[in-house]
């Protein structure tokens, strides 16, 4: 977890609500932009605007300023990128903030995703698309108010080195986490297959669901209706696509709008 998103037992620490309110600061050089997102989050009367600026400069200012629990920042701005903003002003920050990055390009989505972005949204994005976002926020900040909760998780419950049984359509192969590559569903023969790291592909029994895929370890993620993939070999993310590690980098494993959030999710939780 990174500085950003430390977890606290201590509520004035962990949440700078104010009014009891989320404060909200929106960084973008775009008046468009942050106007669009203005109005998105009228619709969430938990949420206060305290400040916009339009480049990294001012809101590096405005950032330590008002010490937002939610930040709204562009990728790409005149003076520096929305991660260099970041790098500068994480150095000063002692509060919770949750920073959404705010972009056109999903270049810089695995790099947003490995330093200490909350959340990222594409333009133009859906009203749909940002309600995910704030359930996601308000979801989150529940865990900081309720730690106990979730004390749990499935990293606990399914460590990587774990073998386990799976079935396939000749038997049962004892596997570990590290073996799997990625999985794709075959809709003509209704069953999920594995590209194993040895390159050997294995057919899983017809009937086994994604969702009981995704259980045997927190590294596997579905990105799609007909891909899982196991994010230890994701090398990067390019035009909406996971590049693996040689030699599965030719693999064509595009990503859905609908998982991205739960590609967020994980790397929000290594």
């Amino acid at each position: 977890m990174s500085k950003l998103e430390h977890s606290t037992d201590n509520h004035e620490n962990c949440l700078h609500m104010k009014n009891n309110k989320f404060t909200v600061v929106i960084v973008d050089d775009e008046k468009y932009c942050i106007a669009n997102i203005t109005k998105s989050l009228k619709n969430y009367p938990e949420l206060q605007l305290l400040g916009t600026a339009p480049n990294a400069a001012d809101g590096f200012r405005v950032i330590i300023a008002t010490q937002p629990d939610l930040l709204f920042v562009d990728m790409e701005m005149p003076d520096k990128t929305g991660l260099e903003l970041i790098q500068d002003v994480q150095e000063h920050i002692a509060w919770d903030m949750h920073i959404v990055f705010y972009t056109a390009y999903d270049k810089y989505l695995l790099d947003a995703l490995r330093t200490s972005a909350f959340d990222y949204l594409l333009k133009p994005y859906t009203d749909s698309e940002f309600d995910t976002i704030m359930s996601r926020f308000f979801k989150h900040t529940l865990k900081h108010y309720q730690p106990e909760l979730f004390k749990s998780s499935l990293a606990g419950i399914f460590p990587n080195n774990r073998a386990f049984m799976v079935a396939t359509i000749t038997g049962f192969r004892i596997l570990k986490v590290e073996n799997i590559v990625v999985f794709e569903y075959d809709s003509i023969k209704k069953a999920w297959g594995m590209q194993l790291s040895d390159l050997k592909s294995l057919q899983l029994k017809r009937g086994t669901r994604a969702d009981i895929i995704l259980k045997y370890s927190p590294s596997f993620v579905q990105i799609s209706h007909n891909f899982i993939i196991n994010i230890e070999y994701l090398s990067f993310i390019n035009n909406g696509m996971c590049i693996m590690l040689p030699p599965f980098d030719r693999l064509n494993l595009k990503i859905t709008r609908t998982y991205l959030h739960l590609l967020q999710d994980k790397f929000e939780t290594i």
